[in-house]
């Protein structure tokens, strides 16, 4: 494996960032950001480890820790704040792999939102952007639970589909009151946050090619398509719960994906 940790500048504080070279000669490289208060390796050590496939495969990538995360040093001001940080990554990258010509730039969660809001001012030339987060007042790591209509309507279905639950509505095992509740919630029509509305107006002034990648039982995903314009092609969906992309199947999906922006 041809991994090189390494650091770089951004404003006062020193960042720490992984380049992943493996058999990669290619001119199109990929950065990840991470996200949440997440580490460059990832949640199960999911980027690392994808990233090592990825330039096994010919693909250059390079991964980071915002300030405040991780190896980096500074304070975390939260993905809404890490357009500089992402700027200094990519200047990096180029630095350390002259043969680039794009960059592709991957984000998951609130870091896809990051990357929606500030790509139009990166010097990136692609972006994927994986289960966007679309909640005001915080990041995955500290918002409160949000069920959407979307949401809730997938977990009475599942519910009605389940034999024993049906079983408990015949014999009174259901309170009565919480499921009118829950079935008003089901019905009511989705507001798009602010942070949904700014992150649709920065994608719209991003030039280069867009894809979304769904999980399509994830929480997050749902709350996301609640309010996001439901005929965008640049939306590509896989039969997936996992946030993170962590069953067998998902990352190959995800990874078959990656190569397909980057080629």
């Amino acid at each position: 494996m041809n991994r090189r940790h390494l650091t770089f500048p951004c404003g006062d504080a020193t960042l720490a960032g992984t380049l992943d070279m493996g058999n990669a000669t290619g001119s199109t490289g990929l950065l990840i950001v991470s996200g949440g208060n997440e580490i460059r390796s990832g949640a199960w050590s999911g980027q690392a480890q994808m990233a090592a496939r990825l330039a096994h495969a010919g693909v250059p990538v390079f991964r980071f820790d915002r300030r405040g995360v991780g190896d980096s040093e500074g304070e975390n001001h939260g993905f809404r704040s890490s357009a500089d940080d992402i700027s200094a990554a990519l200047a990096a990258f180029r630095a350390a792999v002259p043969q680039l010509r794009r960059v592709v730039a991957f984000g998951n969660c609130d870091a896809a939102s990051t990357l929606m809001l500030n790509g139009a001012s990166l010097d990136l030339e692609g972006l994927v952007l994986a289960n966007p987060w679309t909640v005001d007042g915080g990041d995955e790591d500290t918002a409160e639970p949000v069920h959407t209509p979307a949401a809730i309507r997938s977990r009475y279905l599942a519910k009605l589909r389940n034999p024993r639950e049906l079983l408990r509505l015949l014999t009174g095992g259901v309170n009565l009151r919480r499921l009118v509740r829950g079935l008003r919630s089901a019905a009511s029509a989705p507001v798009a946050s602010g942070l949904a509305q700014d992150m649709a107006a920065g994608l719209a002034r991003f030039s280069g090619p867009v894809t979304i990648l769904l999980a399509e039982h994830d929480r997050t995903a749902l709350m996301f398509e609640a309010v996001w314009p439901g005929g965008d092609a640049r939306i590509q969906r896989h039969d997936s719960a996992s946030h993170s992309f962590s069953g067998e199947a998902a990352r190959e999906w995800l990874f078959a994906r990656l190569l397909e922006a980057t080629a």
